[in-house]
């Protein structure tokens, strides 16, 4: 018995999501249709809301449903501090763990010229002009430990070497190849607390 045409097509939009093959959409298609309908409607309208509603913050590039995002906004956040994720979702991550309290810096990728990802594709040039307007004191690099993550962290030491007093690594704890959305807490508080200058052990 073939599967009717609108259910084959709720499976195969599931199963474009990270981390969910056809057999797992397949369950949750059934499951969503098994459901009473209000969860189904109250689900679509949540994606949709969100997807109207939010957006980048003008200053870090972060999520939010304002202009400035809450932590931008914030006066008792250090500010002298930038720390450079990827993206957005790693900003969550760190906030769950309390174990930073300056600012942040979304670049929306990493450098990888297999993929067509250059340095002109992400907010580098951006994170330029908000150095360029404050006197930072240190730039926290948090770009994920892989090979596209430590290019991007190394194009962005030359970059500000000379512009920024204290360039510092997110280190120990973070394994080789992860990813900070997937890293926990103790993880996480490891990395940040013995990050290290980068570059060969100053930043002259």
């Amino acid at each position: 018995m073939n599967l009717p045409i609108s259910l084959i097509q709720l499976i195969a939009e599931l199963s474009k999501l990270p981390g969910i093959g056809k057999k797992t959409a397949k369950r949750l298609a059934f499951s969503l249709l098994m459901r009473p309908a209000e969860d189904a409607y109250a689900l679509a309208a949540s994606i949709t809301r969100a997807r109207e509603s939010l957006r980048n913050c003008v200053r870090c590039f972060g999520f939010t449903d304002t202009e400035i995002c809450d932590i931008c906004a914030d006066p008792r956040r250090n500010h002298d501090i930038i720390c450079v994720v990827e993206d957005p979702r790693n900003i969550f991550t760190i906030e769950n763990s309390n174990i930073f309290n300056g600012i942040y810096h979304v670049l929306q990728g990493a450098i990888s010229p297999l993929q067509g990802i250059t340095p002109e594709k992400l907010r580098i040039a951006e994170l330029e002009e908000r150095i360029r307007l404050r006197e930072i004191k240190e730039l926290v690099i948090s770009t994920n430990p892989t090979l596209e993550g430590e290019a991007t962290a190394h194009f962005l030491m030359d970059i500000f070497k000379d512009r920024v007093p204290v360039i510092t690594r997110i280190a120990r704890g973070m394994p080789a190849g992860g990813d900070l959305e997937f890293a926990d807490s103790n993880t996480l508080a490891r990395a940040f607390e013995g990050r290290m200058p980068f570059g060969s052990g100053s930043n002259n």
